[in-house]
Order: structure tokens, then sequence, then C-alpha cells
């Protein structure tokens, strides 16, 4: 049965609740968001496991860290804007400091989060989560990757954050995929440019290939689930194979995924980049699809830089 467009927050929840029934040392701290972040399928199965810690985001980190030195595997659940700002140092030295076995996960990331408006929006994650020492940095871009992302994070040791959709996506992989952190995916290949997207944008990067492909264009797209640690392999290659590279994230342009693969790309296989992203600048109220077009995030926008990045490609 083919699934309908679904939050990955929605994938999440479900995983942690099947994690929990096989293993006990699994706990969650919520900021009483846990509607939102989809912590409650948890908290409905596994009261006594969890831990709702009111509108207090840095007792949601310090109490996970805490319960992490104890030998829990510990859940940290709130909005992203909230976490990754507002519990920031206890992020730092709490958990990656001490290397802590804490998972961050965050629904609410990008302008997707619509008319909760620039608030609730947080476009500064990736950049403020992978500068930290010992962190790793997931963005599944769907239901099913979601899930296998959540058992992954649960069953490596350390920091992680993941931040999961308020909007529901399309379904792009399979149950036989593999999830590998910190080894891309090709989803598509292509010989005359690379697309290399996470999250939300890996489907309008799929939408982009099939319009440059009418008119001629052979796009490979890469969905770079893992932002840190970042698949260099994947990316030197798609750069000696293709010559010319757009990423593309629902994220400021500054030190998200576009920055990341610029680092790889200019110390190992410089070629032409364009970066598709939110261009400095805060959300609004909107809804999904309007922000994404208001904001260029759309698949428009990323055949557009395609189409940059080959002219400069035959230079």
């Amino acid at each position: 049965m083919e699934l309908k467009p679904t939050p990955t927050r929605d994938g999440f929840g479900e995983e942690l609740v099947s994690l929990g029934k096989t293993n006990p040392n699994i706990v969650v701290t919520s900021g009483d968001l846990e509607d939102a972040t989809r912590a409650e399928y948890f908290k409905k199965e596994f009261p006594e496991r969890f831990f709702n810690l009111g509108i207090t985001e840095q007792d949601v980190v310090g109490t996970a860290a805490g319960l992490s030195s104890q030998g829990f595997v510990a859940f940290a659940t709130s909005f992203a804007v909230f976490l990754t700002n507002r519990a920031y140092d206890m992020i730092r030295l709490d958990v990656c400091y001490n290397n802590c076995n804490v998972k961050v996960v965050c629904s609410h990331g990008g302008v997707t989060v619509g008319e909760d408006g620039a608030s609730a929006q947080c476009l500064e994650d990736f950049a403020i989560m992978r500068v930290l020492p010992n962190m790793r940095v997931i963005c599944p871009c769907d239901y099913i990757e979601a899930k296998k992302a959540t058992r992954a994070i649960a069953n490596e040791y350390g920091p992680f954050y993941m931040r999961t959709s308020r909007v529901p996506l399309p379904i792009l992989t399979k149950d036989s995929d593999a999830f590998i952190i910190g080894k891309a995916n090709v989803l598509r290949p292509g010989k005359d440019v690379t697309i290399i997207a996470c999250g939300v944008m890996v489907t309008e990067a799929m939408s982009a290939a099939e319009k440059l492909k009418s008119e001629g264009i052979d796009a490979r797209v890469i969905n770079m689930h893992t932002i840190k640690p970042i698949d260099v392999l994947a990316i030197e290659t798609a750069a000696w194979e293709t010559g010319a590279i757009v990423t593309a994230e629902e994220h400021q342009v500054n030190g998200g995924l576009g920055s990341a693969v610029a680092e790889v790309v200019t110390q190992r296989a410089p070629v032409p980049m364009e970066m598709v992203g939110v261009k400095d600048s805060f959300g609004e109220s909107g809804t999904p699809a309007q922000l994404l077009a208001a904001y260029g995030l759309k698949d428009v926008n990323i055949v557009e830089a395609a189409k940059n990045v080959l002219k400069r490609k035959k230079k």
C-alpha cells in the first residue's frame, strides 16, 4: 500500500515507541510540546519514563544529560527554535562537552512551520548544532527515513541533533533502503549537475530534476540526511563526475548544508556551486507552500540554480 504524505515527526514518534518496547533504558524529556513533537506517543505507552518539564527548555536538556549519566538513552524534545536557541548553553556544556548519550530531537524547523510565524521558525539550527564538538546532525527526508534515523541515533552512543517536519512530506524512500549515519543516498543518477538536499528540500530536488530532464539536463539527486558527519566521498565523487553542485536546504544558506558541502568541495574537488536556501532573513507567517515560494525554496529555484551553475561550469 502506497503511503500518503506524512510528517517526519510521525515517524519519529512511532519508532520511539517501538524502541521503548525493547529498550527499558530509553527515556524522554519534553518542554510541554509532546503533542506537536509526537513524543506523546511514547508518553502514552511509557508514562513512567516520560518527563514533562514544562516550558523550561534548559531543564529539558539538563535533565536529559543527567539521566544519560545514569545509563539511560535520553531523548530531549521540543520545537527546534526553543531547544537549539534557549538551551544552547546546556546542549554545549551538559551534553556535548561531556559527550552524553542525549538525542536532541526537534520538530518545527524551517519555514514550513507555516502560520506560527518567524518566532517559531528555526532557520539556524543546522549551523549552531554542527559547530559543536561531538554533536552529529540529522535531517530525514520522509516518514520512512525518520523511523530509520530514530532507531540509528538511539543505537549509537553520544549526542545527536535531529530535525523533523511539521508539514506532511511525500514518501521518497523504501523500507529496504539503507540508512547509515554519515552516508548519503543517491536517489537519482545524473551526469550533468548534482543536487544535494536534505529534509523538506529533497522533494523539491526530485521535482527539479524532472523539470531539468525535460530540458535535456541530467541531474543527480543526493539525499544528504546526515549533515554532520558529512559524506565526504559522496560529495567528492559527485563533484568529479558531474562538475557542478547545487545544494538545497530549508535553512539559512550561512552555516548549514550548503556550507558543509562547500567545505568539502573547496578542499577536495573544487567545482562551481550554487546554494538554494534562506538568504539571511527571518521567516514570516503563511502557509508552507506560500513560504517555500516566497523564500525561493521551490523546485523552480533549484532549476534556476542548476542552470546558473552549468553556465559557470562551461567557462
